[in-house]
């Protein structure tokens, strides 16, 4: 009896001392220790970045790395456009620089040391982590920051730089101008000047817009390069040995050079000519019970500076046709080719032409 009642006892206890615990706080959880937040994680400044002389951006993630990429980003987002040169401009950078055009005037810019090759957080040159905190949680909180004043030193920098080289590639008389060498030289200019553009955004806002006044914009490059177009002349000589297949391949090149690409015709003198020599190859197939010819169309089409006879952009078309007798495949091959040409010629002269 008097261990019934001790035992009643006890349990009596501790029901009471298992309210008074519920009663004061909840359940019993171990205390783990949580480091003190900085201000600049909740968006407050920073002892040693303060915002007049620096631009910054908090990012987060759930590792260093992830917080100090998502921190870059956010502060490239700022900025919008301004730092994000589209991939179509660096590939046409380097594309007329490799091609015949910029080979005739013989000089070669390097500025792939300060030339965005990609839209993203590199771009933001001057940026660098400035903080980083870790809340004991599995959260990272990175600080990006800019320093005003040398990112201004540099984007003006290559502001001045970028408009020394407008002035190399467009300084040529007259005569030079109108010519393919021009016409890359102005759509490369306009590359240089929209990164200027860029630029002259980006030191706007940091609190430095005299160094962008003045600025020339891409579109003021590319509306001359598109009159040089329409001064160049080019002849086109088609060669087969059929006058109504010349008459057909000369049409097709015609409507590309003329009306898709913006160039002159006609006159004489032509500092260009188009020379495309064409020749057809028949064979005879027999299979599955049948008969039937394929011929085999091949086309030369060179573009040819007639003063010096450089070949400035060599091209080649095959088609094979098919059909029951030769003169059906020949008619379907020279189809092919004529498709070829519109689909296919426009985007290799761009190579010396370029279009935006």
């Amino acid at each position: 009896m008097f261990r019934f009642k001790l035992l009643s006892s006890l349990k009596a206890s501790l029901l009471c001392l298992y309210l008074a615990i519920m009663s004061v706080g909840g359940a019993v959880v171990p205390a783990v220790p949580t480091p003190s937040q900085p201000e600049w994680v909740r968006g407050g400044t920073h002892a040693r970045f303060n915002r007049i002389t620096h631009l910054t951006a908090v990012g987060s993630g759930n590792s260093r790395h992830a917080a100090e990429r998502d921190a870059l980003g956010r502060l490239v987002s700022i900025f919008g456009q301004a730092v994000h040169f589209d991939e179509t401009t660096t590939e046409l950078y380097w594309g007329v620089m490799g091609s015949g055009a910029a080979a005739i005037w013989g000089e070669r810019i390097y500025i792939e040391s300060y030339f965005e090759r990609r839209a993203g957080m590199d771009d933001l040159v001057g940026a660098e982590i400035g903080d980083f905190w870790e809340d004991g949680r599995g959260t990272s909180f990175a600080l990006a920051v800019l320093n005003r004043a040398r990112a201004t030193q540099i984007y003006s920098g290559r502001i001045r730089a970028n408009q020394e080289i407008i002035d190399n590639l467009t300084n040529m008389s007259w005569t030079e101008r109108n010519t393919f060498d021009g016409l890359a030289r102005y759509h490369l200019a306009a590359v240089f000047a929209d990164m200027n553009v860029g630029y002259g955004e980006i030191l706007s806002i940091i609190g430095a817009p005299q160094y962008a006044r003045g600025l020339s914009r891409g579109d003021n490059f590319r509306r001359e390069a598109q009159e040089i177009r329409g001064a160049i002349q080019i002849d086109i000589n088609v060669k087969s040995g059929n006058a109504r297949t010349d008459a057909r391949i000369r049409s097709a090149f015609a409507d590309v050079l003329f009306n898709e690409m913006g160039f002159l015709t006609g006159g004489t003198n032509h500092r260009y000519m188009l020379d495309v020599n064409l020749t057809m190859q028949p064979y005879l197939r027999r299979g599955l019970g049948r008969e039937w010819i394929d011929v085999s169309v091949d086309v030369h089409a060179n573009l040819v500076y007639t003063s010096t006879g450089v070949i400035l952009l060599p091209h080649f078309f095959n088609y094979i046709g098919q059909g029951r007798t030769q003169t059906n495949a020949e008619n379907i091959a020279i189809n092919g080719i004529v498709r070829m040409i519109h689909r296919e010629y426009g985007s290799r002269l761009s190579q010396l032409a370029p279009r935006r």
